[in-house]
């Protein structure tokens, strides 16, 4: 398995990590068999794949329980990321931001709630410390929680040993340059698909530059890039691919046909759809890792394959050209 480091924190972790966002169930993905996703997790590690991308607010800590479920007994095996800063056990930090299964939720990266948070996090995951620690979305209140405070608790927090690496998400350029300005920053996690490439460019060269590791979230684009979510697939009222444009009848053929147009690459490098795609995602420069949402033992088996294959430079070329000849989804 591919392995790569976590900016400078020292910390190698598989270029392949299993986004733990699935096994929390939910109204978001529906109800989840534990013990499989634990045997998921197992898979996971017993494939090389050592990185493990789960947060509290992913099934309202099922996903943490989950997590630290599996790994008793492995912790030295795997590195553990997670997250802070949406809140719904309290109602009095941060801004109101979303609600979902009855739970109003509420953005926060206040000192003082980071610093629950986290003891909460550590209890679920059954541990002491924390691999990679990250900010989970930009707060709404940025003139009365600054990065600023924010970064100087997360590095009380390192220097403590309760973590060993900061990591901010769903963040702009200027906030990468911003958390810099007050501490260590070695991760940013963004959304990243062939389908959505939007930090190209300006961000991604940036945190090639200042060697900040780059976790792609949804490189699968939540299940349509495996060519596996065909044309007579429905989704219902609140599924989380519901109306979303890509997952339109009209856009999705189009994502199948140029998945299609790749079957001679699947035969040269024996692989499926997902892996290929996978492994065009960390061949990109400046994407260091891919998180890869997996509830099943078979598909972290089929995930951790794509950080086996090596992409000649001429196929990844030719993928990306298809891809950007795609272009956008059609209204819908």
């Amino acid at each position: 398995m591919l392995q790569r480091e976590l900016g400078t924190s020292g910390i190698r972790a598989s270029a392949i990590a299993m986004g733990a966002w699935a096994i929390g169930g939910g109204s978001w993905w529906g109800e989840n068999d534990d013990a499989l996703s634990v045997r998921a997790i197992h898979t996971a590690l017993d494939e090389g794949i050592n990185l493990i991308d789960t947060a509290p607010v992913y099934g309202f800590g099922h996903s943490e329980e989950v997590v630290g479920q599996a790994i008793k007994g492995r912790r030295d095996q795997v590195v553990i990321a997670t997250k802070c800063g949406l809140r719904w056990q309290r109602q009095d930090f941060g801004a109101f931001y979303f609600e979902r299964d009855s739970r109003r939720v509420f953005k926060s990266q206040h000192p003082d709630s980071i610093r629950e948070e986290i003891e909460i996090s550590l209890k679920r995951l059954g541990t002491d410390y924390i691999d990679l620690y990250q900010t989970h979305w930009p707060t709404l209140t940025p003139e009365s929680e600054p990065i600023s405070a924010t970064m100087e608790c997360l590095m009380q927090l390192k220097a403590a040993g309760k973590i060993r690496a900061i990591g901010a998400s769903n963040v702009s350029l200027e906030q990468i340059q911003e958390y810099q300005r007050h501490g260590v920053l070695d991760v940013v996690q963004m959304r990243y698909t062939m389908l959505d490439r939007k930090i190209e460019g300006a961000l991604l060269d940036y945190c090639q530059a200042q060697n900040i590791a780059v976790l792609a979230y949804s490189p699968l684009e939540q299940g349509l890039l495996t060519g596996k979510v065909g044309m007579d697939r429905i989704f219902g009222e609140g599924e989380i691919r519901a109306g979303k444009a890509w997952f339109a009848p009209v856009n999705r053929q189009r994502v199948l046909d140029m998945l299609a147009g790749w079957h001679d690459l699947n035969r040269k490098y024996q692989c499926d759809s997902s892996q290929l795609v996978i492994a065009w995602t960390i061949a990109q420069p400046g994407v260091t890792h891919a998180l890869c949402g997996a509830r099943k033992p078979e598909q972290v088996q089929d995930n951790a394959g794509a950080g086996r294959l090596v992409l000649e430079p001429a196929d990844i070329l030719r993928m990306r050209r298809d891809v950007e000849a795609l272009g956008e989804p059609l209204p819908v």
